[in-house]
């Protein structure tokens, strides 16, 4: 059975002004004509005569690399990849097409005739992953097609190759992960973005070697040229930056800011480049934003702001033909729900694959989920692009005005600004795993749920099914994040880098190794971080740390010493018995932190491995534990000064008939309104900037600056009854017994840490395990949303 309530704000369509909101609160409305591409498009290269565009689609799903015909805007030729990731370069004559082989380790080789790709040679770097860590990344070539060089993000190496012969001539290591290269005009010198260092490295091609570094901002990435080679523009993800380097000079003479407003909070993400065809004018991706920022570059050291135009979800990499512009957009047009879920994928198992290559388009595995695809823009007149500019504003939903003062109400316990006080003092802030919005409360009628959907409904989950009848059911949630990878970063951060964004499809395609170094954070840190520097006392139970072992160094010595991190052997009651042990101890020593945050995740099972706790015995081990957490909260001193935010790190698991990042979300404590049914639309950013509200934070991102708080979840009345938990109703100590094809695909699963399972092999099996092992998905349910902003407007349209 499907509710659906046409009153409330869903991602989809505007239908008064056309626009597509996203889950994040977000809009798009792209400028020029658009056309489909493959899975995460991060890279495009136009051949020297501009008669072909090849991009690269370097997601989680099927990666390829595509011919374009960028005059007509169409599809030339495609071909399969098993890896692949970012780099690309025409020969000069155009007859050859070098593409990055991701952790194959090697770079292919597709000769060009009649606009088709031909069978690929091979240039390999070395061993393929596991046993080789390499993964070329940028590419560059000479005009004469003797010299191929390709820069690494794993061994941190540019690699001088030959490209007729096929052979590694050199391999110079470099300071730190690359991701793009460029060669001056006279070819004398490389320039290397090192993505995690904040420089980019000179590579002298005569001698051979590293003669110096640039400092740049944080994350530099895309490089690009001026014709003559006297001018190096640098996109700066983490710094939402430009560094504008004189080569004569080898200094910045010029940092431009791509921000929407002046700010220094992360969120713009700046990440593409293009300069027009004279060159006056230049063109920059900031993929967090949606848009292009424009830039009037014709005077030296005093760039110019023109203003921004609309694109798609998230775009990576710009150029320009003529007076056209082309746009890669990594996520594509908009957001989609994934009713048929990733379970399906078992129909076709005997269908022959590459390496995490998706078998059908019916496969909904939300991190295959969004195509990508290329925006083609006429370069616009001054009062065109005024227009585009404005529409960007109407786009979002950060400002200046919102950073300082929040939406909110008078009278409400949720504080508008920082430096107001809230009768709340204490939050806990608990972390689950995996979940959907419909997998969990599709049962609830009061909600708009889709009960073909749950698995895991009231029976399963009594207490989570508690908190949404006695204080506010929200079944209009939506995580910020895809996966684990990038979940934690959003849900402790309201951010996850360009580093993150990029390289987590990798991972859980099984194509490469997960990135987890220290380039990978926001540049200020994540919310503890912003703790220590307020002066805001915190603790970490599990989250980014295991025991005393923290993964960070502002948790450090803030780490609960009995409370275990991500492992599936590890019971929920064992966590929740560690939170209420140090508790107790804090209470009685009036100790207590104004922050606490608590992962439990069981949530997340081991499938249907045999000996493993079963699919329903861990959810219901969860649901469990977090009602002991809130019932002995209830009960304690302070419990009067208390709200606790629960939330999914991400919503990957399983399927949901409005978005494929909704999820259960849950908020509880005396100021919570109770018995309240709330439709409007929220998100991970916008309950940490509740949380960050009630503590007195500062915003961390555009992102949670922009967000609505959850303030209509509250009341100035609070009701100061105590939460009594519900004993499980099945048991939580079932361990997996039956021998199936589900157990033993099961088998495979590496459970080490929640990055190394493959979530789509995962959510079929715990399907099945529910369901039953021949338990097929309902047929997938697809809804144009529509938006009804004002009555008027829908009768009028």
């Amino acid at each position: 059975m499907l509710c659906f309530y046409a009153q409330a704000q869903v991602p989809g369509k505007i239908k008064s002004s056309g626009q597509v909101l996203l889950p994040n609160g977000w809009k798009l409305s792209p400028a020029g004509r658009s056309l489909a591409t493959g899975d995460l498009p991060l890279n495009m290269q136009l051949s020297a005569s501009g008669r072909l565009l090849a991009v690269t689609n370097n997601g989680q799903s099927t990666q390829s690399v595509q011919l374009f015909d960028p005059k007509s805007e169409k599809l030339l030729d495609e071909r399969i990849l098993a890896k692949s990731w970012y780099g690309l370069a025409f020969s000069h004559n155009g007859q050859h097409l070098y593409v990055s082989g991701g952790y194959d380790n090697l770079v292919l080789d597709f000769n060009i005739e009649s606009n088709k790709l031909g069978k690929a040679d091979t240039i390999k770097l070395g061993l393929p992953f596991p046993k080789g860590k390499i993964c070329p990344t940028g590419l560059a070539i000479t005009k004469t097609n003797t010299r191929l060089y390709a820069v690494t993000k794993e061994d941190s190496s540019l690699y001088v190759l030959d490209p007729i012969a096929h052979s590694v001539i050199k391999k110079v290591p470099l300071p730190g992960m690359a991701y793009a290269c460029t060669l001056s005009p006279n070819e004398k010198t490389l320039y290397i973005s090192l993505w995690g260092l904040g420089k980019i490295a000179l590579y002298n091609t005569d001698t051979q070697s590293i003669e110096s570094t640039i400092n740049t901002g944080d994350h530099p990435n895309e490089l690009l040229l001026n014709k003559k080679g006297t001018v190096l523009f640098v996109a700066n993800a983490n710094d939402n930056t430009v560094s504008v380097i004189d080569i004569k000079t080898g200094k910045v003479h010029e940092t431009i800011s791509t921000v929407l407003y002046p700010t220094k909070l992360a969120g713009s993400t700046t990440n593409g480049l293009a300069l027009s065809a004279d060159e006056r004018t230049l063109y920059v991706a900031n993929a967090d934003n949606n848009c292009l920022a424009v830039f009037d570059v014709t005077k030296p050291g005093n760039s110019k702001s023109l203003g921004f135009i609309p694109v798609g979800w998230y775009p990576t990499n710009i150029k320009t033909l003529g007076s056209k512009i082309i746009v890669a957009n990594g996520k594509g047009l908009t957001s989609k729900a994934n009713p048929h879920g990733p379970q399906p994928f078992a129909r076709d198992n005997n269908i022959g694959e590459h390496v995490g290559q998706t078998a059908k388009s019916e496969i909904q595995y939300i991190g295959g989920l969004f195509k990508g695809s290329l925006s083609f823009i006429d370069g616009p007149k001054p009062e065109q692009q005024k227009l585009y500019t404005r529409q960007v504003y109407a786009n979002t939903p950060f400002n200046t005005k919102r950073t300082i003062t929040a939406d909110g109400e008078a009278g409400n316990p949720i504080p508008r600004k920082v430096g107001e006080k809230s009768p709340i003092k204490y939050v806990f802030y608990i972390i689950k795993e995996n979940r959907t919005y419909d997998q969990v409360l599709g049962d609830m009628p009061n909600g708009n749920g889709d009960t073909s959907l749950c698995i895991f409904g009231r029976k399963i989950t009594p207490n989570q099914h508690a908190f949404a009848d006695q204080f506010v059911l929200l079944d209009n949630f939506y995580v910020d994040a895809e996966v684990s990878a990038d979940g934690h970063n959003w849900s402790m951060a309201a951010y996850a880098t360009d580093v993150i964004e990029k390289t987590w499809p990798t991972n859980y395609s099984a194509r490469g190794p997960a990135y987890s170094g220290a380039a990978s954070g926001p540049r200020d840190g994540y919310i503890w971080d912003y703790c220590q520097r307020a002066g805001v006392t915190y603790r970490s139970y599990g989250e980014f740390g295991s025991y005393a072992k923290a993964q960070i160094k502002s948790l450090q010595g803030h780490m609960s010493p009995r409370s275990p991190g991500f492992n599936m052997k590890i019971k929920d009651q064992v966590r929740a018995d560690a939170w209420e042990h140090d508790f107790d101890s804090l209470l009685v020593n009036n100790a207590v932190p104004q922050f606490s945050t608590l992962r439990i995740s069981d949530y997340h099972t081991s499938g249907q491995k045999i000996g493993e706790y079963s699919p329903i015995a861990a959810v219901a081990d969860n649901d469990l534990a977090v009602g002991r957490i809130i019932e002995h909260l209830s009960q304690s001193a302070i419990w009067k000064e208390s709200v606790v935010f629960i939330l999914e790190d991400d919503a990957q698991a399983g399927p949901d008939h409005v978005d494929a990042h909704r999820s259960p979300a849950y908020v509880i404590g005396p100021y919570v309104k109770r018995n309240a049914v709330i439709h409007g639309m929220y998100s991970t950013s916008g309950m940490l900037r509740t949380i960050e509200l009630i503590l007195g934070l500062p915003p961390m991102s555009q992102y949670d600056a922009g967000a609505l708080p959850m303030y209509d979840c509250f009341t100035s009345k609070p009701d100061f009854s105590p939460y009594k938990k519900i004993d499980a109703q099945v048991d939580i100590d079932v361990r997996n017994v039956a021998v199936n094809q589900s157990s033993k695909r099961s088998e495979s699963f590496n459970l080490a840490n929640e990055d190394k399972v493959p979530d789509r092999d995962m959510n079929e099996v715990i399907w099945k395990a529910v369901k039953g092992e021949n338990a097929v998905m309902p047929a997938p349910k697809r809804s144009a949303f529509v938006i009804l902003e004002q009555k008027k407007e829908d009768d009028d349209d």
